[in-house]
């Protein structure tokens, strides 16, 4: 503390007073000198103390705070007392804690983070792999026309997946960072549905599938169309990879006071129940997911209804089919 020239200056005001208090009690009396001080050394060597202590506090709380910022957040400076340092010391602790917790959380996206770029780069890898082997037999001059045809479709197939996984991770990136701007409006159901329906009409003529809309026309749900078709979407396209040959598909909504529900059925094999619980989770495949299946589309449904404070939840038994049912509340404010 004798470092500090605030606190010499402090020492140095003090001595001058009390050599002045000495002066003028002398004049009074030689006994009334000595009782000043006596009375000033007394006062000064506890005003050193207790600023001996309060700068030995202080440089406790600097040393902690260099821990702190070197990634240290296991120490706990707080006391039992009261006073201003007591109270600087639990609002440090409160900041270390939140800290840490922070740090916790970066680390966790961190491995996140590392396992979705792991899961990317290996649903890229094997398309990647496939096409670049294609390429080099569509070199050759002697690869029958047929086959060459059949090479140049699975390619465009291939480049046509590259281009859906590249778009949905690009769009679940948008919503994870919160830079989704979502134009929630009062529009029909009937349009939503026919809107993702005309997405899914190829896929559904090759499978010879029939899709059944039951719903008042005039039912109406608070959302962002092109948002939520694009998770409508999702949920079709998984309902037409599991849906046999020449089934059919359900599409139901209805409405009431409390919010707008859409249903969408199918009757393909189900979701095994270890399975449920992790279905709109990125990159989960579960037992009986397709074999070019990414695990992305229900996780981007999920998050997109999610975000505009819907719900999303599903239903399914093995051999029986899978239920899947979207709820958007009329009470909840809109984004």
């Amino acid at each position: 503390m004798w470092q500090h020239k605030d606190f010499i200056r402090f020492v140095f005001i003090i001595i001058v007073i009390s050599f002045g208090g000495i002066v003028i009690g002398y004049f009074i009396s030689p006994m009334t000198a000595l009782l000043i001080a006596l009375i000033i050394t007394l006062v000064f060597a506890v005003t050193i103390y207790y600023t001996y202590k309060r700068y030995s506090d202080i440089k406790l709380l600097s040393e902690y705070l260099r821990q702190i910022s070197s990634g240290n957040y296991s120490l706990d400076v707080r006391d039992n007392n009261e006073g201003e340092l007591s109270i600087l010391k639990s609002e440090i602790y409160k900041v270390t804690t939140m800290l840490a917790e922070h740090k916790t959380l970066l680390q966790a996206d961190k491995v996140h983070l590392t396992n979705a770029i792991s899961d990317i780069s290996h649903q890229l890898k094997t398309p990647l792999t496939s096409m670049s082997m294609m390429a080099d037999l569509l070199q050759s001059d002697t690869l029958p026309v047929e086959k060459r045809t059949e090479f140049t479709k699975t390619i465009r197939t291939q480049l046509e997946r590259i281009e859906w996984l590249v778009s949905s991770l690009l769009k679940l990136s948008k919503i994870d960072a919160g830079t989704a701007q979502f134009y929630r409006e009062d529009i029909l159901v009937k349009d939503l549905v026919d809107l993702a329906l005309e997405t899914v009409l190829i896929p559904l003529d090759i499978k010879r599938q029939k899709v059944n809309i039951k719903g008042d026309p005039t039912t109406t749900v608070h959302t962002d169309i092109n948002w939520t078709s694009e998770a409508l979407i999702n949920i079709l396209r998984n309902a037409i990879l599991h849906t046999p040959e020449s089934e059919e598909i359900d599409i139901k909504f209805f409405q009431n006071a409390l919010f707008t529900e859409i249903v969408v059925q199918d009757n393909g094999p189900g979701i095994p129940k270890e399975d449920l619980p992790y279905i709109f989770k990125r990159f989960y495949r579960g037992k009986n997911a397709a074999k070019d299946s990414v695990g992305i589309g229900l996780a981007m449904a999920y998050s997109i209804i999610k975000e505009q404070e819907g719900d999303i939840n599903v239903i399914s038994s093995e051999k029986v089919g899978t239920i899947f049912t979207i709820k958007f509340y009329h009470q909840k404010s809109s984004s």
